[in-house]
């Protein structure tokens, strides 16, 4: 699944300024690890029976959202109730799925950009003062649901702030079950389907000159999912300046996209995971 010796390959492009050099694993052979990987590694179940969340993991009124400085901190400043030994999701399919859930302090630091050791002065801290277990609604793989949530109370924000109390690290993300992948310049970012076998499809990509390369967008169907990837023309090794690039093109699917994943080639991971910060991995807010 490591796939040191792109890792590696990588490092030495970048090193030599050739993002193209010729020996760096071709679009279809990514795309062959990036299946493989996709249904060995235990991705595809967890996005088909876990939980993948495809909006952020909180809440908050507009007035709370504007009012909150990123560089201030977050504190305890009350007691807090202990959690549920655990929680459970309902899907509007009716399927559920019980889950071990954090307590309203992780739920906290989730917000936070800093370590919890940090410290603040008394004015740049946003103060903790209570919190109710709750529901919220949310968009996942599996449709809309119903989770467990923490509703958190400060007493210097106009408002409470909801936090999803599903605790991610225990029941599997989608970033550690695929594990490490090759650190290639090229990634898909995003795509829009246009009609049901069109894709708008966003891309980033280095290059060592000023100009804009000629890029073309690869795809891999499958009947679980559908590859995206870029081929990228030949640059000669030398000096690099390291531009980035980026760009759009259009993929016709040979069959409707339907319930098919979408990856990106060289990390196996579901593009949708970059419209969200929680969708693959766990972590803070």
């Amino acid at each position: 699944m490591v796939r040191l010796a792109g890792a590696l390959l990588a490092v030495v492009l970048l090193l030599s300024g050739s993002a193209g050099l010729r020996g760096r694993p071709t679009f279809g052979e990514d795309a062959t690890w990036a299946v493989s990987t996709w249904r060995t590694s235990g991705a595809a179940k967890i996005w088909r029976t876990g939980f993948v969340p495809f909006e952020d993991l909180s809440t908050m009124s507009r007035k709370t959202r504007e009012r909150i400085n990123h560089e201030y901190g977050w504190v305890v400043a009350g007691p807090l109730p202990a959690p549920p030994a655990e929680g459970r999701i309902r899907w509007d399919d009716g399927s559920t799925m019980r889950v071990p859930v954090i307590g309203p302090r992780e739920a906290l630091m989730a917000l936070s950009a800093w370590p919890e050791e940090y410290t603040f002065p008394d004015d740049e801290e946003y103060k903790l003062t209570g919190a109710t277990f709750t529901t919220m609604r949310l968009r996942t793989s599996r449709g809309m649901a119903t989770l467990p949530a923490w509703r958190l109370y400060f007493s210097n924000l106009p408002g409470p702030i909801d936090h999803v109390a599903v605790d991610q690290k225990v029941v599997g993300t989608i970033d550690d079950a695929v594990g490490d992948y090759s650190l290639a310049d090229e990634q898909i970012t995003d795509f829009e389907v246009l009609d049901e076998r069109t894709l708008l499809v966003s891309y980033d990509y280095g290059r060592c000159t000023s100009e804009p390369l000629p890029v073309s967008v690869r795809v891999r169907e499958e009947p679980d999912v559908v590859v995206l990837g870029i081929d990228l023309p030949y640059e000669a090794p030398g000096p690099c300046a390291g531009v980035g690039g980026f760009g759009k093109g259009v993929i016709r699917l040979d069959k409707p996209l339907g319930d098919r994943v979408v990856v990106d080639a060289t990390s196996a991971l579901p593009v949708l995971c970059r419209r969200a910060r929680n969708t693959c991995r766990a972590g803070r807010g």
